[in-house]
């Protein structure tokens, strides 16, 4: 029996191909609806008529379960080695800043029963610049930053920085005697300031970029960013500021992306 995830019931081969061709964004509330009916119905084992059984209710009744709004996180609060900003407590704050707009009433009020996933507003909070969130297809995603510094120690030329930066953004110094950070390829994730055994590149001002506009679908964009880097306060305007601008120029067919520019509330 071939199982590719972790599952409150096994699953049987048929039933695993079947669910992986639901589409990436929706496949583990698919996944868990069908291993909740199933287990509801007495069933030892997910099944392939498990799937199609709940697939059938899921795309029928999908107005019922849509929230409005969906907030998407990495895994860095599990100890992610590349973390550079823990961001569990801004993801709670975004939570109960997208809770209390209440999304799910106005998008029903707009669409009722022909209200889908993808009317969501969604957003997603990285934790390094690995991004493995996905922050550039949403419509506001959020990836924390380090800047790295120079500081007044003597550089030992280990190379070290070097080494660690695959995007190519330390220069060794050899004129000026200590490393240079190209802040056009630097991504800020902190990286060359962990391997620094002098402590020449430290950490400088850390914070939160913050991309808009993001999508998939039949016309996909990457998100924009936003310059320099916000604090927890600064994200949680702007996700404020955007989730009303969403909902001023909301049309059935738009997607957030399609609403912008915005006003960028000041920092």
């Amino acid at each position: 029996m071939l199982q590719r995830f972790q599952s409150m019931l096994p699953w049987t081969d048929e039933a695993v191909k079947a669910v992986e061709r639901v589409p990436f964004f929706v496949r583990n509330r698919v996944k868990a609806k069908i291993e909740a009916e199933a287990a509801a119905r007495g069933c030892s084992r997910v099944t392939l008529q498990e799937v199609e059984d709940t697939r059938k209710r899921f795309l029928s009744g999908m107005h019922e379960d849509v929230q409005g709004y969906r907030i998407e996180t990495c895994f860095g609060e599990g100890g992610c080695p590349n973390r550079v900003l823990d961001g569990s407590h801004l993801a709670a704050r975004l939570r109960e800043t997208l809770e209390s707009a209440d999304l799910r009433s106005f998008l029903r009020t707009r669409l009722g029963d022909r209200l889908k996933y993808h009317h969501e507003f969604r957003v997603a909070l990285a934790d390094c610049p690995n991004a493995c969130s996905q922050p550039q297809i949403r419509d506001i995603g959020i990836i924390a930053g380090v800047e790295p510094r120079i500081g007044s120690s003597e550089c030992t030329r280990c190379g070290a920085c070097g080494a660690a930066c695959i995007e190519g953004a330390i220069e060794d110094g050899a004129s000026s005697g200590c490393p240079r950070v190209d802040p056009v390829r630097c991504v800020r994730c902190g990286q060359c300031i962990a391997v620094c055994p002098t402590q020449t590149i430290t950490r400088g001002a850390s914070g939160w970029r913050v991309l808009l506009g993001g999508k998939l679908g039949r016309h996909p964009r990457l998100a924009e960013a936003l310059p320099g880097l916000y604090d927890e306060e600064a994200v949680v305007r702007i996700v404020l500021v955007g989730v009303a601008h969403f909902m001023r120029h909301f049309e059935p067919h738009r997607r957030f992306a399609d609403m912008l520019p915005m006003d960028i509330p000041p920092v």
